[in-house]
C-alpha cells in the first residue's frame, strides 16, 4: 500500500482549476432519474476535503489486453467499460462480489471489443440508471449484444456532449472529449474526468494524438491536470504525447495491458515519457488488480499482485551504477520535468536527463518540485 499527498503539488494547485474526485463505500446518493448538466467548459471544483468521511474508490480490472475500471463513491457505482466479450463473466464476478445490483452509470468510452465487450455481463446481472457510449450504433457483434441488453432495461445509449457533467455520490463526473467528430474510432473516445475533494482522475479510453491535441486546444493545460491517469490506448506509442502528458502532470499512471501480447503494450517511449514526468506507472499485467482511494486529500494504492512502489519500479528500473547513495543527501532533478527525486526513487529519469543538486533548497531554488512517489 502506498500513499500520495497531495502537499508536493502546492505550486501547480494554484493553476489548477478543477479537482478530480472518486467514489467510496459510504453513504451518498446519486438520484436514478439524475440528468446530465450541460456547461460551455468544465465546472470549477472545491478544494475543500470530501464531506462526512466519505471516500471515492477506484478499482482498475486486470482484464488482460482490455480496460475496465469500477468506481464507488457513497452508494454509487460507475463502471467505464468492461473488458473483451470474453471477460463478460469475470466482470459479473466482481460486480457481485461487490454487493452490487445497480449501476448508476454504464460507460463505454468507444466502440472496439476490448472495451465494450464485457459491458454485457454487467448489463447482465445490474440494472443500470444510465448507459453512455460516444456512439449509437457500431458493426460489431459486441457493440449489438451491449446496445440489446441496454435496451432490455427499458434503456437507450446516450450520447453524452464534451462539457456534460454530472454527480457521482460526492463526486462530480465531467466528460472532456471527444469535442470533434473522427474517423478513428480510438479518437471517438470519451475522455471522462472525476474530481473529488482536491483529487482528480482522467480516463482517456484509447485516445490518440489527434484528439490529444484538440482537446488541449478546446480546454487548456488546467482543464486536464489529474493526479490519477488512466494512460490510453494501453500504453501505445499512438497515445500518451508529451504535451498532453505534461498538461495532466499525474502522480499516478495506470496502464491496463495483457502479460506478452503482441503489440508490445505498454511501448518503451511511453514508459520513458512517464517516467520523465516522474509518475509512479501501475500495469495490470504485473500488479492484478489496482485500486485506488480517495479521502479527498491523500491518494492510497493497493494492488492485486504487489504492493507500491514495486509495481512502479518493475516499469522503471534504477540503475545503482548512476545513483548516487542517499546517505550522501544529494537530490536528482529531472530537466524535463523539472522535478527533483531522492537517489532511492523508483521513477528516477534517463541518466541523460538528470541534474544533481548537494541540497533539497538548491533543487527549489532552481525552481524544481518534489517528486510525489519519493517525497524528497
Amino acid at each position: 500500500m502506498t500513499h500520495f499527498s497531495k502537499r508536493f503539488k502546492a505550486a501547480a494547485a494554484l493553476a489548477l482549476c478543477a479537482v478530480l474526485a472518486a467514489c467510496s463505500s459510504l453513504p451518498a446518493s446519486l438520484p436514478s432519474s439524475a440528468t446530465p448538466e450541460s456547461s460551455a467548459a468544465p465546472a470549477s471544483s472545491s478544494s475543500a476535503p470530501a464531506a462526512g468521511g466519505e471516500l471515492l474508490t477506484v478499482r482498475f480490472l486486470d482484464v488482460g489486453q482490455a480496460d475496465s475500471a469500477l468506481i464507488r463513491c457513497g452508494d454509487d457505482a460507475m463502471l467505464i467499460d468492461g473488458g473483451n466479450a470474453a471477460d463478460s463473466s469475470l466482470v459479473a464476478s466482481v460486480l457481485q462480489n461487490e454487493g452490487l445490483d445497480t449501476l448508476d452509470v454504464v460507460a463505454a468510452t468507444h466502440a472496439h471489443e476490448d472495451h465494450v465487450g464485457g459491458l454485457s455481463g454487467a448489463l447482465n446481472v445490474c440494472t443500470a440508471q444510465r448507459v453512455i457510449a460516444p456512439v449509437t450504433q457500431y458493426d460489431s457483434q459486441a457493440f449489438s449484444d451491449f446496445v440489446r441488453y441496454t435496451e432490455a432495461q427499458g434503456l437507450s445509449v446516450e450520447v453524452p456532449a464534451a462539457g456534460d457533467t454530472f454527480s457521482l455520490g460526492g463526486a462530480q463526473v465531467t466528460v472532456l472529449g471527444p469535442v470533434q467528430e473522427y474517423d478513428d474510432t480510438n479518437n471517438t473516445s470519451l475522455v471522462l474526468r472525476v474530481d473529488f475533494g482536491s483529487t482528480s482522475f482522467l480516463f482517456t479510453g484509447d485516445m490518440e494524438r489527434g484528439a490529444e491535441e484538440d482537446l488541449l486546444a478546446q480546454w487548456g493545460e488546467e482543464a486536464l491536470r489529474a493526479d490519477v491517469l488512466k494512460v490510453g490506448h494501453h500504453g501505445s506509442d499512438t497515445s500518451t504525447s508529451y504535451p498532453f502528458l505534461r498538461a495532466v502532470m499525474p502522480q499516478i499512471a495506470v496502464i491496463s495491458v495483457g502479460a506478452g501480447n503482441s503489440y508490445g503494450h505498454p511501448d518503451d517511449a511511453v514508459l520513458s515519457r512517464l517516467s520523465d514526468e516522474g509518475a509512479a506507472v501501475y500495469r495490470t499485467d504485473e500488479c492484478g488488480d489496482v485500486t485506488v482511494v480517495s479521502d479527498g486529500e491523500t491518494l492510497t494504492v493497493t494492488t492485486q499482485k504487489h504492493t507500491a512502489p514495486d509495481a512502479g519500479a518493475s516499469s522503471f528500473p534504477a540503475s545503482s551504477a548512476s545513483v548516487a547513495s542517499a546517505d550522501e543527501e544529494s537530490y536528482i532533478g529531472n530537466l524535463n520535468s523539472k522535478k527533483f527525486h531522492l537517489p532511492s526513487c523508483s521513477s528516477l529519469p534517463r541518466e541523460d536527463n538528470r541534474i544533481y543538486f548537494a541540497t533539497r533548497d538548491a533543487a527549489v531554488e532552481a525552481g524544481y518540485t518534489p517528486c510525489g512517489l519519493c517525497n524528497p
